[in-house]
């Protein structure tokens, strides 16, 4: 819990400021923006505050749109995965809701289709985004307070080795890595310079 103290500091310095806040938690593949957010949320909950968790991995498109061949695999990672405009809507409708409740459409990955899921909104509300990619242009102006969870890649592809087994055994995630995800992590590096662009880096190992 002490790795999150200074982004738990900031975020509710923001709470007393705004109503709704909404943060990102940035970082490349395997780097730990999950566990890390879900602490958050969990120290904010203790603290009586309410907490919203969304992953940008909920917000992707099917297989069909996502997996093109007319595309590179990490061009069709980079270009063609989230559907950023429904994400757009969904968050400017957190920040309008009056209903005290919203029912957000979210991927299914076992069924590569959509689902809706109710989430309780309230004015003291804090919405935790985590995700990759969180500061692209396409993404400009969403984010109130956004934080860079920087690893090293090496550490970073020893974690997925482990996590991500439904993609197949080890050297089918490796390739995997190597020919859609990293290609598109450095774009993102060399195009956004997330780290220096972030309001806090956090570099782990």
């Amino acid at each position: 819990m002490s790795e999150i103290q200074d982004i738990y500091d900031s975020v509710i310095g923001l709470a007393a400021a705004k109503d709704i806040p909404v943060i990102g938690i940035d970082g490349l593949g395997g780097a730990g923006k999950s566990t890390i957010s879900e602490e958050l949320c969990q120290k904010l909950e203790d603290h009586h505050y309410s907490a919203m968790l969304l992953h940008i991995d909920d917000f992707i498109h099917v297989r069909e749109v996502r997996y093109n061949p007319a595309y590179s695999d990490w061009q069709c990672y980079y270009d063609l995965q989230w559907r950023y405009d429904y994400f757009l809507d969904v968050i400017s409708n957190i920040k309008d809701c009056k209903d005290g409740y919203m029912d957000i459409e979210l991927y299914d990955k076992d069924n590569d289709t959509y689902f809706q899921q109710r989430f309780d909104v309230s004015r003291n509300s804090i919405v935790i985004v985590e995700g990759i990619f969180l500061q692209r242009k396409e993404l400009k102006d969403v984010f109130d307070y956004m934080v860079y969870i920087d690893i090293p890649e090496e550490i970073r592809l020893e974690r997925v080795l482990k996590r991500d087994i439904y993609i197949g055994g080890e050297q089918e995630i490796i390739d995997k890595y190597k020919n859609r995800y990293f290609p598109a992590e450095h774009k993102y590096i060399e195009d956004y310079q997330p780290q220096e662009r972030a309001d806090l880096c956090k570099v782990l190992s």
